[in-house]
C-alpha cells in the first residue's frame, strides 16, 4: 500500500507491530541507558549496573527483556556473560535520538559578528 503522493510504500502491519514493540522497550529510561552504554562498547552486567546506576538484579532483568526482543546479544567469556548491541541500525537510532535531544538541551552557541 502506497502513501498518497509520497512515493514511499507504507510498512506492513507486522513491521509496524515489531517497530512499536522495539520502541516500547526503549521507552524505559533504564533500558535506553543500557542500550546507549552498549552502543559505546560491550560490557558485563556488573559494569552496566555501575555505569547506569542500577541495581544488579534490575539491570539483569532489563538485559533479559532486551535480549528476548533481539535488541541485545550476549556471549560467554569464562564465567562472565558479555552483552553487546549487534544491530548497527539500533545503535544508529539510539545515537541519533539521544544526540539530537542532547543538542537541543545545550545552550545556544554565540556567533562572532562578521563571521
Amino acid at each position: 500500500m502506497a502513501a498518497a503522493g509520497s512515493g514511499f510504500e507504507d510498512p506492513t502491519a507486522d513491521v509496524l507491530d515489531q517497530a512499536a514493540a522495539a520502541f516500547g522497550l526503549l521507552a524505559s529510561p533504564a533500558r535506553l541507558h543500557i542500550v546507549w552504554a552498549l552502543a559505546q562498547g560491550e560490557s558485563d552486567v556488573t559494569g552496566l549496573a555501575e555505569r547506569v546506576g542500577g541495581a544488579l538484579p534490575a539491570v539483569s532483568q532489563h538485559l533479559t527483556k532486551l535480549k528476548l526482543a533481539g535488541l541485545v546479544r550476549s556471549r560467554r567469556e569464562g564465567r562472565r556473560q558479555v552483552y553487546y548491541v549487534d544491530d548497527p541500525d539500533v545503535v544508529d537510532v539510539v545515537r541519533l535520538m539521544v544526540g539530537r535531544l542532547t543538542d537541543r538541551a545545550a545552550p545556544p552557541r554565540r556567533r562572532l559578528h562578521g563571521l
